[in-house]
């Protein structure tokens, strides 16, 4: 094969916990009477609650072929390149067991918001309930700290202001805020979904929500703009360069010799699946080996009733544009290649464009 796919995985595969039933017939057209894919596939979700492994295992369960961790491409993936942090102390926020991801990933000294909270249990107030009886001191500060966002975390309160607390005293929660300390310490941010589909009929918040939050928090109080070291999953650049190579690492280990020309972006939502896919197409295809083409499906965020204004100002002042607020809006960006039911349609689809017969 000289393509590979980009699958996303919620609004394509499932909806919550539930298989959406083109997905079976799907992949049993992508591999052979022995399991092996025909070709390469990567999974490329922006949840980042969970190890590779485990969404591997989920996906092997639902779609009923064997899948890899290394098919696997979480929100997170991306964070491995990142050495220079990994020595360093990082708040992590999000849910899941976020210490066993962050040390996955290479990351030495993680500590939770909950393992803040117990140090500095007077900084977690909105909550009556939760309020400490007895005043507790403890000696406690980071060093060399950083901050990563994994995904939205269960109490948005508490972690909302406890991130505040240690970006306004450069990593001493519990001292008097210091705004002159800007710029602030480094905010590494993972998934800037603003809305994902589960069983609900409507988009639920996603963790670019809570990035909304952080972000309007942080500049009412300071009057400056949060500031992040790096942005990753879709549809930022690095997530397509990093899902690229784990497509030819497939090629290279199956010995398909064969150049990989064209990846198929399959997705459900118009602001990172196909921004991200169109993204790479206009900046970095040139540059890279593959070129990136977005195939939109019917069964997730995507509504085939509601259209994109073609005026970027009007989309921006009625919030149309639901992409991040460090992405440029360009309608461009967010018109799919191919516009298909679901995703078996969209297999179909892509082996008739690449004359492809099993």
């Amino acid at each position: 094969p000289s393509f590979g796919f980009l699958f996303d995985i919620d609004g394509v595969l499932v909806r919550g916990k539930t298989p959406i039933p083109a997905a079976r017939t799907a992949f049993q057209k992508l591999v052979n009477s022995q399991g092996q894919f025909l070709v390469p596939v990567v999974f490329v979700t922006n949840a980042g609650n969970c190890l590779r492994q485990k969404k591997a295992d989920q996906l092997s369960h639902l779609l009923g072929v064997p899948i890899s961790q290394d098919q696997v491409m979480m929100s997170h993936s991306p964070l491995r390149m990142f050495k220079r942090y990994h020595e360093k102390c990082v708040l992590v926020s999000g849910q899941g067991p976020l210490l066993d991801i962050a040390q996955d990933l290479g990351f030495c000294q993680p500590i939770t918001i909950d393992a803040l909270r117990e140090k500095r249990p007077l900084l977690d107030a909105v909550d009556h309930d939760r309020r400490p009886n007895v005043l507790v001191s403890a000696d406690f500060c980071f060093k060399h700290l950083s901050v990563v966002l994994f995904g939205e975390p269960v109490r948005w309160e508490t972690s909302l202001q406890l991130i505040i607390d240690v970006l306004l005293t450069s990593g001493y929660p519990g001292n008097p805020y210091e705004q002159e300390n800007y710029p602030h310490i480094p905010v590494l941010a993972c998934n800037m979904d603003l809305m994902w589909v589960a069983e609900a009929q409507s988009p639920r918040f996603g963790h670019g929500t809570f990035m909304v939050c952080l972000e309007n928090i942080y500049k009412k109080i300071t009057g400056k703009e949060l500031k992040y070291e790096v942005l990753m999953g879709k549809p930022s650049r690095l997530t397509y360069q990093y899902a690229e190579h784990l497509i030819r690492a497939q090629a290279l280990q199956r010995s398909w010799e064969q150049p990989i020309q064209t990846l198929y972006a399959v997705g459900d939502n118009l602001m990172t699946d196909v921004y991200g896919a169109n993204l790479w197409e206009n900046e970095l295809a040139s540059a890279a080996a593959a070129h990136c083409r977005s195939v939109l499906v019917c069964t997730g965020v995507y509504n085939p009733h509601t259209e994109v204004p073609l005026d970027t100002r009007d989309s921006i002042t009625e919030t149309v544009f639901h992409g991040h607020r460090d992405f440029r809006f360009d309608p461009g960006l967010v018109e799919p290649d191919h516009i298909v039911p679901d995703v078996d349609a969209a297999v179909d689809l892509v082996f008739q464009l690449e004359n492809f017969v099993p």
